[in-house]
């Protein structure tokens, strides 16, 4: 088990030596990773001229339900629906009642119109490309490869198991800063008139922003350090800080806001910029270049836990790898390429990521905003969440708890899906902190949008854009074993969860049962057979033989790294 890492020395998202006391502007990453929808009738080519009728429509209406949505947008109710709980995965205040109520009761509260607003005008950004490997023709003769657990040992080296699971790369931290940086630098005119209201001066209509309305403007925008709350945009901006609580402050001309913001915006662009150029023209990154054949069996790791960002856990190969609570700075995980591994975040989190993984079983332990996995092959997902996107993956296993329904979207191929298999001793506690209830469970109710993502900048042939997404199917349950998570640290934090919270489906709870009294019965026939000891050699011999079949071809092999020293 490899519990601990060093962070590599080319990180996704290296400390800035020099920081910038004046760039204190950063882009809101959630409504980017997770709020965008597939939706065409949500995908405006010209989203403000569509989106001010639609708010002078619903103005009497401050906050909406998923029927004035339905109606308004004309979709269906699911899709309204599934709309106001991606805006609840991704708003800003948490005191807003769409977060604070319970599901039963969103309907009935709905989003405040300002919010929808701007979660309907950001669904036409366009997301960067993954950078594919500077060795692609190489990557593509190996990629996908034939797994162990597909029942084949793959024939690749490890060298070349390195370089194919390096395949697909995450635009950086930095990059994906300055890509939506620019895209709120380009938009802010319009999305400021959203927010905004009309009054008379002058002889002329022109628009004022309220210190109300400003607040609003945090769901795409945050000032402070970016792994921290930050502080209220209102306090951050000149016009409106150290308002009197008790008077309410004076309207602002949109346009003294705009020209603030875009010097904000502008100077940080400039600093980022800079930073990206120094990585780029610095030391090439040590996982890109060729290593000897020596180091490649080892663990190719680069994790980073940064306070202003999300924890990376990256590279894992061929290991077993645990994260605790007091292991992570922030409350948001990104899992990118690891491979033929085990990977373990027993904490509570509000965002997951995974991405680019292969034959690796990855156990999330409480996330109460969304998770999101993509272009992963051969993985088992293990979590409870508020809520799960899967995107563009093949041949992955996802036990589930989950209050929202699960949703598909992209190019897949033989998922599957089944209830929650597993527990540790704070799993209950983490849930509680995070706001998941374990008598819901949806795994079971999938939804499924388009193949194609119009938010990815990919051009697709005509006529596929309205194909939908191939769905999973459910576990047989006669396959559906329960998930054993060690207690490496059960004397350090006792919990109080003995048993999985989530209720099991009958069909699943039988095969369970069932499995278990097989068990019992096996054992009992095997201590009472009358062998003689070389016919008892023979048996156990081939009970390990049968054993280590099931283990390849189920994917538990991987748990054994869990046996393994550091």
């Amino acid at each position: 088990m490899s519990d601990s890492v060093e962070p590599s020395t080319s990180s996704r998202e290296d400390p800035d030596p020099t920081p910038n006391p004046n760039s204190i502007i950063h882009p809101r990453r959630e409504p980017f990773e997770h709020g965008l929808l597939p939706i065409p009738k949500l995908i405006f080519s010209d989203p403000i001229h569509s989106l001010i009728p639609l708010k002078q429509k619903l103005l009497s209406t401050q906050r909406v339900n998923s029927e004035i949505i339905a109606e308004s947008l004309q979709i269906s109710v699911d899709h309204a629906r599934l709309v106001l709980d991606t805006l609840a995965s991704v708003l800003h205040a948490e005191s807003d009642p769409l977060i604070k109520f319970p599901p039963e009761e969103v309907d009935s509260v709905g989003a405040d119109l300002r919010d929808l607003m701007l979660f309907l005008y950001i669904q036409s950004y366009k997301r960067l490309l993954p950078r594919t490997h500077k060795d692609s023709a190489s990557v593509a003769d190996v990629w996908p490869s034939t797994s162990a657990f597909d029942g084949y040992l793959s024939a690749l080296s490890p060298l070349q198991l390195v370089r194919s699971n390096s395949r697909r790369f995450m635009p950086s931290q930095a990059d994906e800063e300055v890509h939506q940086l620019s895209y709120l630098q380009k938009h802010m005119g319009n999305i400021l008139s959203l927010l905004s209201e009309p009054t008379e001066g002058e002889g002329e209509e022109s628009l004022v922003l309220s210190m109300e309305g400003f607040e609003h403007l945090g769901f795409l925008l945050q000032f402070g350090d970016k792994g921290s709350e930050g502080i209220p945009l209102s306090q951050a901006a000149p016009f409106f800080a150290n308002s009197d609580p008790d008077m309410p402050a004076v309207p602002v001309p949109a346009a003294q806001v705009h020209e603030w913001i875009l010097q904000n915006i502008a100077s940080e662009l400039e600093h980022l910029t800079e930073r990206v150029s120094a990585k780029e023209n610095g030391p090439a990154n040590p996982s890109d270049q060729d290593v000897a054949m020596a180091d490649a069996c080892t663990n190719s790791i680069k994790a980073l836990t940064n306070a202003r960002g999300p924890s990376f856990i990256e590279g894992i190969s061929k290991s077993s790898y645990v994260k605790q609570a007091s292991d992570l700075k922030g409350s948001s995980v990104k899992v990118i390429n690891c491979h033929d591994s085990v990977i373990y975040i027993l904490a509570p989190l509000r965002y997951a990521t995974i991405y680019g993984c292969s034959d690796t079983t990855i156990v999330l332990g409480a996330v109460g905003k969304a998770v999101r996995v993509e272009h992963c092959e051969r993985v088992h997902v293990i979590t409870a969440a508020k809520r799960i996107c899967i995107a563009n993956c093949r041949e992955c296993v996802f036990f589930l708890g989950v209050n929202q329904r699960p949703l598909i979207v992209g190019d897949n191929h033989k998922l599957q899906v089944a209830p929650y298999n597993t527990f540790y001793s704070q799993l209950e506690e983490h849930m509680a902190e995070v706001g998941i209830v374990a008598t819901t469970n949806r795994w079971n109710e999938l939804l499924a949008l388009g193949v194609v993502d119009p938010h990815d900048s990919i051009s697709h042939p005509a006529g596929v854009s309205d194909v939908q997404a191939e769905s999973a199917t459910h576990l047989d349950p006669d396959q559906f074993t329960n998930f054993l998570i060690p207690n490496w640290f059960g004397g350090e934090s006792p919990g109080s969860t003995k048993v999985n919270p989530f209720p099991l489906p009958d069909a699943y709870m039988t095969s369970q049962q069932r499995n278990q009294k097989n068990l019992g019965e096996i054992k009992q026939l095997l201590k009472e057979a009358p062998l003689e000891e070389n016919r008892k050699r023979e048996l156990s011999s081939a009970l390990h033989v049968y054993f280590k079949d099931w283990l390849y071809a189920s994917g538990n092999i991987r748990q054994l790294y869990c046996l393994q020293g550091d």
